[in-house]
């Protein structure tokens, strides 16, 4: 009985000591997005993923870095590499952790680079996944945050294009911001950007 209660103590040593470490990692990537170090901060992510291969949140960051980054980018070469990255963490960690709504957004985000990219060309191959993407995830997960914003702004977008009105869709932002104020973090370092977007977007409405 003493040699099982000893090896159920060194058991979970070593998984406070693992979950310890990571959780540092995690902090330092963080730390060196907010220096605006994506390219480091994306690196340690994917080091993170790889080391950590049931843990879907690594992996969202990593494909999150890889894909905010990518708006604005010319070369088609260096462009297609980056969401290649992205997309594969992506494909990774939606395995892990299926019908998760943080991400569809990503995965909305993905097309939506391509059809800033080249509208005439990925508007039409996209557009529609798009929409069908954020109904996946507003049926999922109607009070995230985020995903309310990401719709309501992809809305507005559309409406914008097809000279609308885009009136109706300032309300679901509002709603939004009310949600930021109450969604409580499933886990650690589960995603928690979007109200100050949110504002931004509204002041627009104004």
């Amino acid at each position: 009985m003493k040699k099982i209660t000893i090896a159920l103590f060194l058991i979970l040593g070593m998984a406070t000591q693992a979950q310890d470490q990571y959780s540092q990692k995690m902090g330092e990537a963080f730390g060196l997005w907010k220096q605006n170090k994506a390219t480091e901060s994306s690196q340690l992510f994917e080091r993170i993923a790889n080391a950590e291969p049931q843990k879907w949140l690594p992996m969202y960051y990593a494909a999150q870095i890889n894909i905010l980054t990518s708006f604005g980018i010319k070369d088609e070469e260096f462009l297609t590499e980056k969401l290649n990255k992205a997309q594969l963490f992506l494909d990774k960690a939606k395995e892990i952790s299926p019908k998760n709504e943080e991400l569809l957004v990503l995965q909305a985000f993905w097309y939506t680079v391509w059809i800033a990219y080249d509208g005439a060309t990925y508007g039409p191959m996209y557009a529609g996944k798009v929409s069908k993407i954020y109904k996946n995830a507003y049926n999922i997960a109607p009070k995230n945050p985020r995903v309310v914003l990401a719709k309501a702004e992809w809305d507005m977008g559309s409406a914008r294009y097809f000279n609308k009105d885009i009136t109706p869709y300032c309300k679901d932002i509002e709603k939004a911001i009310e949600l930021f104020d109450i969604f409580e973090q499933k886990t650690p370092f589960y995603p928690s950007w979007g109200k100050q977007r949110a504002e931004q977007v509204l002041n627009q409405c104004k």
